[in-house]
């Protein structure tokens, strides 16, 4: 019997509609929103016409395949570019039409400058006047004396402060953004720690009205403490949970389905042990990166299963993050090396099998559960799929166990290595909606597998928030990170979504009957 390609036909349908409501949301922005309806259009397009085939039961060979993913990248590339030249060009004009709103007598640029910070520096102690503002705010919290420093490092080459807000302890500075948010960020920052040394936190991000914004913080705010000793018992019994669960899936591929004794477990410490190795290489990868750009981690939550060995890990990040750039760095790193790692041991132990070195006989059908294992197996197993069992070789499972662990993490929620790439490219707000859209999905998705109920209740009880404000959220990440970012999406689509059974007979995978449990 044939079944519904359920998750196919939902994901395509999803993004026909994301596509119209993205047309009708960004006409009201003019060119900026049609531009940025269009990258939507290049980066979802492959989704579409891949999903489109998949529900007409029509299977892309890998070539076709790689052949549209990379014209959607180049597509998405030249249209950011062209994208960030019209952003440039407006900001300009702004920046000019704002010249002469701030010149009215066409003073020149450094008496501006003077006039502007006499405003902020001059106020009477205990207050903070806003230019242009005749009431001053009162700051219980920032001592007087910090708050003229702070307010002295604005000016009219880097950012243009129209209003002074309080805010917890520190405060929110609404104004002008002057020339690229990297080069301001850096001059503020610096001029900042030239003043009060690493006292504060300069944050600049985007408000509410979608315009920048400067808030100043004490450093103390935004740094959490290292693990507390709970914490570290919790992380403690995780460890040798994730062991148990790792040498008793180990003894069911040795061919143990219940270990009983101490010497059953040795049997299953070499898969457990190969597991444990791309786990380490996942978190080794995260952690120097993260070190790179002095970023503090926690210990990491290792979170066991008995259907896997293992989802991976989690680690919260202890120190405010410098820019967008050095969060997408610290998401990619574990799945690039885990998702290599892991494809290098699925394409060797398929090698090994389809030379007749396999020593465990498994149902064929199984390929069908993955777009990418199954089409891998065929291409290096051929018709000896169509029998009903066929021997693989250890490190086919190990392989494929890897891919689902870098891809499980890779969904765009949270703070999974998806969620902060999603954030890091496309902003905080995309992040937010791709985190809803994820749990709706995983919703779905428990009709046919309920591991997906699991991982959704892991992200919204633990990972459904996004990470802290970032010093510098106003900066964009380069192309060649964007199309990095799409690649691992995409390798997470197919790593995880099955095959129909429509599919699967077309390549000749399983003898039919559809997938098993």
């Amino acid at each position: 019997m044939r079944s519904t390609p359920f998750i196919p036909i939902a994901v395509f349908i999803l993004t026909l509609a994301l596509l119209g409501w993205g047309y009708f949301r960004s006409r009201k922005f003019g060119k900026l929103g049609l531009l940025s309806w269009l990258q939507f259009v290049a980066l979802m397009s492959p989704w579409l016409v891949y999903f489109g085939l998949f529900v007409c039961g029509v299977f892309m060979n890998f070539t076709a395949l790689l052949f549209l993913l990379i014209s959607s990248t180049i597509a998405y590339v030249a249209i950011g570019n062209q994208l960030r030249k019209v952003a440039e060009s407006e900001r300009l004009a702004s920046e000019q039409e704002l010249k002469q709103d701030i010149n009215p007598n066409n003073l020149p640029s450094n008496e501006s400058n003077s006039t502007s910070n006499k405003l902020s520096v001059n106020a009477p102690t205990g207050l903070a006047m806003s230019p242009g503002k005749a009431q001053p705010k009162i700051f219980q919290a920032l001592p007087a004396e910090d708050m003229k420093l702070i307010q002295g490092i604005f000016g009219i080459e880097t950012y243009y402060v129209t209003e002074t807000i309080p805010y917890q302890e520190g405060a929110i500075f609404k104004g002008n953004l002057r020339g690229e948010p990297d080069v301001a960020h850096a001059r503020l920052s610096q001029t900042l720690r030239d003043r009060l040394a690493d006292k504060y936190n300069l944050f600049l991000v985007e408000g509410q009205d979608r315009k920048p914004v400067v808030i100043v913080m004490p450093s103390k705010i935004y740094a959490f403490d290292d693990n507390t000793i709970p914490q570290k018992v919790l992380i403690a019994i995780l460890i040798f949970a994730n062991g148990y669960t790792a040498l008793s899936l180990g003894g069911l591929v040795a061919g143990i389905p219940v270990i009983q004794t101490p010497q059953e477990y040795l049997v299953g410490l070499p898969f457990a042990l190969g597991l444990g190795v791309i786990l380490a290489i996942r978190e080794i990868a995260m952690r120097l990166t993260a070190s790179n750009y002095k970023v503090k981690m926690s210990l990491p939550f290792l979170l066991p299963s008995s259907q896997l060995g293992s989802f991976g890990a989690f680690s919260r990040m202890l120190s405010p993050l410098p820019n967008r750039a050095a969060l997408f760095d610290i998401a990619i790193a574990p799945a690039l090396a885990s998702g290599l790692l892991s494809l290098m041991l699925l394409l060797i132990g398929l090698r090994l099998s389809a030379i007749g070195m396999g020593s465990i006989d498994i149902p064929s059908q199984i390929f069908q559960a993955s777009v990418l294992a199954g089409t891998l197996a065929k291409l290096f197993l051929g018709d000896a799929l169509q029998v009903s069992f066929i021997s693989i070789h250890p490190l086919v499972i190990l392989g494929w166990l890897g891919s689902v662990i870098t891809a499980l993490n890779l969904m765009p929620a949270g703070q999974l290595d998806g969620g902060r790439i999603v954030q890091a490219i496309y902003g905080r707000r995309t992040a937010s909606s791709t985190t809803i859209l994820t749990l709706i999905f995983l919703v779905i998705a428990t009709v046919i597998n309920p591991l997906a109920l699991y991982w959704g209740g892991l992200i919204l009880i633990l990972l459904r928030d996004l990470e802290r404000p970032m010093l510098n959220e106003l900066s964009e990440v380069d192309g060649d990170r964007e199309a990095l970012g799409v690649v691992a999406l995409f390798w997470m689509l197919i790593a995880l979504l099955p095959l129909t059974s429509g599919v699967a007979e077309r390549l000749g995978i399983g003898s039919g009957g559809g997938l098993l449990p």
